[in-house]
């Protein structure tokens, strides 16, 4: 019996049930709400993983893409400037491309705003 605590608190926790017993049924349905919002967290931080793993990927697929797209540009580009360097023929017919071109894409961006109205 502790000194500081009057007899009859003992007495009256004996009286109304075991102490122990609330603080264990207490401490179990507290333990279990622990374990349910550990399962949730690791469930979250799973799919996270998961979802940077994806994102990591398209990321990988998208550098990938760039590169092809670089060298294809860059063969474009010392296509034309070999084109550009050559006889005056080959500019006449440069400039008729390029007017059809830039005609070609007007061209296709009013019929494309035209069928989205």
């Amino acid at each position: 019996i502790n000194k500081f605590w009057p007899r009859r608190y003992y007495t009256l926790l004996d009286s109304h049930g075991s102490v122990d017993d609330m603080l264990d049924a207490e401490n179990k349905r507290l333990a279990e709400n622990l374990a349910t919002k550990v399962s949730r967290l690791k469930s979250l931080a799973y799919d996270i993983d998961k979802d940077v793993e994806d994102q990591n990927e398209y990321l990988d697929n998208m550098d990938s893409n760039f590169l092809s797209a670089t060298g294809l540009l860059t063969g474009s580009v010392k296509r034309f400037s070999t084109m550009v360097r050559s006889g005056r023929d080959n500019r006449r017919i440069l400039c008729y491309v390029s007017v059809g071109l830039v005609l070609l894409f007007f061209l296709l961006y009013y019929l494309v705003s035209r069928i989205q109205r």
